[in-house]
Formats: structure tokens, sequence, C-alpha cells
């Protein structure tokens, strides 16, 4: 296992898998080259091998996904895949179809995706025991059901998701993209149709809500839940973004490194990698994308974490316009604009549209903005900035650095100089230079050379902390040699931590521990021939095929939710003075399509949400 806790970063590209771990990842999660749940976010193995590089230097890991449901006639080639990046030193592999595991793979540690719908005490032990070294827990699931979790389990590592956009279904849990477009999300194509415009209606047909994006969740934001969510058992804190740039990462990653390095001092706990991270930028997670922010039923009902008016970033309220002018507004706001900044709002219809600021000016009332177009602006609009030009241009000219702590112990031999370096994972290194000694003159000035020479480590992943010096008398040593004794100290302790930094290997071992259930529908998402050996060999008397197997999805569920429409609308039954609805509900997309709610209503800590009928 890990030890200490572990802040775990997207990484769309080798660039923005190097800014996070120069953020303060301790973990890097980049797709391979194929069978990646984002399909549009695959890497070159030699991208991926010179991130493995980069991320080791720090003790930081690299988990890559192989976590799309597999044909038969794939596997072969997923298993091959999964030996080449054990061959250039992954830590790990994300997966989701278990036909992986009765294949012959190498000694990695297996990693079971979300999608796996990790939901319950009893699914995660038996994944424990099947063999994986960490579950990633459902992003519904609250603090007292992971705390359920850890205490129903014993070393398996929990992983959950602290940040970043979120899936209306229970990952694994959606047919909705396959069903209507054969684009399947189990396979990495999903065509996010829950970002699309539906109308709620009634048994009769009526229109209840018109034209919103009623499957649209916010983001989640949990950087203020860290110490809690270590105290339920996590120890693996995931962003979600492996489709953002690098400003994204950079901000939302040095958020919460700080955030998680208070989080567990007070929790008497370490990082799980080396160094510190600067950054010349304050980060602030209202700058990046965002839909809204939402703790995700965390601690229980959320009130509305539906992103219903709008799939896009609305962003921070900046002003509202009271005067429109020929070719420029003028608003009441205290905030900064700049040149370049995007800026959004509603139009009269409810529809939320944006442009780009083009100027700004001082006025009376506030500011007078020329924007791009002033399509939709009206007097009373409120207007957001979406786009922080200025903060997210410093990002890009000031990313984080991280470098590790060192402490420098100059000697003598009998016949030249030493040096000794240590660092703050206490690995050391040595190293010798025969040389004449020749006294100084000018001895503290000599010593004082000696000590910042030393000390300037430049381009390196180290910092000088210390630099003592222990010599009988004062010498003098030219620069050339202190750079020589330098280089070549740093060069050997780079070689001793690459020998003492920790790895982890895990082979599978088969068993027959009893699945869950003994039937299996599609749900199960059984797609290949080995996947089916699997779960009959721990028990499982029927089971049904894939969804992607080629099933007609008509009448069957494609979406199940923890989210409740009929909550966010503010019509739940368990709560006083709702209004009378027909019932079923259906909603209907902007090509006909209907789809049936049926909606499971419980008291919390039951779960409560809602299934959608194709």
């Amino acid at each position: 296992m890990i030890e200490g806790t572990e802040l775990l970063a997207p990484a769309r590209d080798l660039a923005c898998g190097r800014i996070a771990v120069d953020a303060g990842a301790d973990a890097v999660y980049i797709g391979a080259p194929r069978f990646g749940a984002r399909a549009r976010a695959g890497n070159a193995l030699e991208d991926i091998s010179a991130l493995v590089d980069y991320a080791h230097q720090f003790w930081a890991r690299v988990y890559v996904t192989v976590n799309t449901l597999l044909h038969d006639n794939e596997l072969p080639e997923a298993v091959d895949l999964i030996v080449q990046l054990h061959a250039i030193g992954v830590d790990a592999i994300i997966i989701q179809d278990v036909g992986l595991l009765e294949c012959d793979l190498p000694p990695i540690p297996l990693i079971a995706s979300t999608q796996m719908h990790n939901t319950t005490p009893e699914r995660v032990r038996f994944l424990e025991a099947v063999g994986f070294q960490r579950a990633i827990l459902a992003r519904e699931l609250s603090l007292e059901q992971i705390q359920s979790i850890r205490n129903a389990t014993q070393s398996i590592e929990l992983e959950t998701f602290v940040h970043g956009a979120l899936c209306v279904s229970y990952s694994g849990q959606c047919y909705m993209s396959y069903a209507i477009g054969g684009r399947s999300g189990n396979r990495g194509d999903c065509a996010q149709p829950c970002r699309r415009v539906y109308s709620l209606v009634d048994s009769r047909g009526r229109v209840l809500v018109a034209d919103r994006y009623l499957l649209s969740l916010r983001d989640m934001n949990r950087v203020t839940d860290l110490g809690a969510l270590l105290d339920a058992g996590v120890s693996s804190f995931k962003i979600e973004g492996r489709l953002k740039d690098e400003t994204y990462v950079a901000n939302v990653v040095a958020a919460y490194r700080q955030a998680l390095d208070m989080a567990a001092l007070e929790c008497g706990l370490d990082r799980s990698s080396s160094g510190k991270t600067q950054a010349a930028f304050e980060p602030d997670l209202r700058k990046t994308f965002n839909r809204g922010y939402t703790g995700y039923y965390l601690y229980g009902q959320d009130d509305s974490p539906g992103a219903i008016d709008s799939p896009k970033m609305v962003g921070e309220a900046v002003g509202t316009v009271v005067e429109v002018e020929p070719r420029t507004f003028v608003m009441e706001s205290t905030a900064t604009l700049h040149r370049g900044d995007g800026i959004a709002f509603y139009s009269a219809s409810g529809r939320l549209q944006g442009t780009v600021i083009n100027q700004v000016q001082s006025h009376r009332r506030g500011l007078r903005v020329t924007p791009n177009s002033l399509s939709g602006i009206r007097p009373g609009t409120a207007i957001y900035r979406n786009h922080d030009h200025a903060y997210l241009t410093d990002i890009m000219k000031s990313l984080p650095v991280r470098t590790i702590g060192v402490r420098f112990a100059l000697g003598e031999t009998a016949d030249g100089f030493s040096l000794t370096v240590e660092d703050s994972d206490g690995c050391t290194a040595s190293v010798v230079m025969p040389m004449d000694k020749t006294v100084a003159r000018k001895p503290k000035q000599a010593e004082d050379t000696a000590r910042a020479q030393i000390a300037k480590t430049g381009n390196s992943i180290f910092h000088a902390e210390e630099v003592t010096i222990s010599w009988s008398g004062s010498y003098f040593l030219p620069y050339s040699a202190l750079n020589a004794l330098r280089r070549l100290a740093l060069d050997a302790l780079i070689k001793a931590r690459a020998a003492r930094r920790p790895v982890l290997t895990s082979v599978v071992v088969k068993n027959a521990v009893p699945y869950t259930d003994a039937k299996l529908t599609y749900r199960g998402n059984v797609l290949n021939d080995k996947a089916r050996a699997f779960y009959q060999r721990h028990g499982a008397t029927q089971i049904e095929p894939a969804a992607e197997s080629g099933l007609d999805m008509r009448q069957r569920i494609i979406m199940t939710t923890r989210y409740c429409l009929k909550r966010q609308l503010g019509w739940c039954p368990l709560e006083a003075n709702v209004i009378h609805i027909e019932e079923p509900l259906s909603l209907v997309d902007e090509e006909g399509h209907y789809y049936h709610l049926s909606f499971r209503c419980t008291e919390w800590p039951h779960q409560c949400g809602m299934d959608i009928v194709y």
C-alpha cells in the first residue's frame, strides 16, 4: 500500500502530467493509447514513459487507464499493452473489465475503476479478495457509506473523487449514449446526452418543465472536506479532468495540495511523495472551468446538484448592466476586468450566451465595457466572467516548480575533499575529489564562497536547505571544483533515490470467493468470454451479456442515478407542501425520444434517486 496521503491528478497528455507533478500531485493518471474511458485522451507509450521517468524522480506514481469493456478479440491486445506499460515502469493499471483477471498479466497492481460500480462494502470486499490493490469509490457515496466500506475491508486502498465534472448516472451504469446512438460510455465513447436539452412531461403529456438541461449536474468541489474524508478511511484524493488543459491542472492541483497538506497535518499523516511546490500564483477554484459547485451527497441530501440552466461555465458574478449604448454597455461593478476576459449572461429567453471583452474603461456608475458582441445584452442583465484572461495568463507565465530539499556536508579527506548530500527522504550520497589543498588567505570569505557555490543547485530537482563545512583548516576551492563536487553528489543522489523508491508489485491469484450476486443482468457489463468465466468461477449462475453486445435497449433501464429530478425541482414527496404531479413522468429530448422516469423515494441514508428507461 501507499504510505501517507495521495493527491491524484489528471493528465490529458505529457505536458499536463508534468505540470500536475510540479504542482504537487503525488500521483498522476493518464490514458493509454487504447482502451481508456476517455477515448480522446489516449497517449503514446513514449509519452507515458517520459512521464513515468519525470514523476519517479519525486517518488510520485503514474497510473494508466485501460478501463473500458473489451470484446474477445481485443483482450490479447489489451494484455500486450499492459505488459508494455509494466515494462516502462507504470505503477498501476486502472481497469473495468474483469476478463483481464483471467489473463496472464504482469505483476502490476490493479485499480478497480469507478465504472465497476463500487458502492457497497460487499462489492469492495469482493474486489479486495480477488486481488485488486485499490478501489475507486462511486462519487455518490456519503461519508457514512465510505466509512462502512473501510470498516468492512482490510488492506485495499480507497480512492475517491474530490473535484471536477460529474456524470449524472452511477459510473458504469449508464447506457443512454449507447442506446440512442451506439456510442458507449463503457467503451470510452460517450456522446454526453446528459448535457442536452430535455422537457419534462407528466402522464397526460403536459409539459411541466420545458427545454432545460435536466440531466446536467454541477461540478464536484470537496476542497474543504478532505479532513473528513481522511477520517472516513480515504487515502487517495482524485481530481477529475483528463480532457482539461494546463491551467486547470495547475490551478486545481495547487489548491488541493494546500488543502490536503493542512488536513493531513491535523491527522498526523505525511504525503506519499517527495518535494515541495512553489507557485507564484494564488490558487482560485472559481477561475477554472466549472458549472458551479456541489458537495454531491457527501453529507446526505444536496438541495440542488443540478446545473439545469446550462451545461457550460457561467462564471463569477461581476456586475449588472445599467445602460446599453451603440457599441458598449455600462455596468455597476467593483470587479477588475481586462481586455480578453470572457463574459457570460442569460438572454431574455433564458439561454446562456457569451462574448469577449475588447476594451474596459472606468465610468461614474462602474465600468464601460466594449464587447465583441452586444447581442442579448440589455439593462438589468447580470454579467458573469467565465474566463479571467489575466489570471490564466499569469498561471502559464509562472507555472509551479517542485524541488526536493537537501543538506550538504563539505568535508576533507587525506588527499582532497568530500561532499555528502542527504535529502528529505533520508537518501544519502557521497563523493570524493583528490586535489591539492590550498590554504585560504581569507578563511571566512573562502568558506562563504564554498557554501554559496555548493547551494547553487540550478535547474536540478533539488534545493539546498543547509550547507555545512567540516575542515581541519580553511581552504580555497576554485568554482570549478565546487561545481564538480556538487554535480557529482547530486547525480549520485539521484541514483540512490531511484534505488530506494518504493515499488509496488501485485499478482492476481485466482480463487473462488463468492460474488455478491448469482444472477447478472446486462448491467453486470460482461462483454467477453473471459469475464463470463470469471463470474462463473465466483458463483454466478445466470449471466446476461453486456448492452454493448448488441442488446435492444428499448424498455430497459439506461441510467441509474442518485440524482432526483423531483428533489431538484422542489417536488420531493418526502417534504411538506409538495404539488400534486400526474405520474409517471418522462423526459423528452429534442428529437422526440421519450425516457420514462422511475423514482426511488426513501428516507436518507437509503439510496433514493431514479432510473431512466428508454
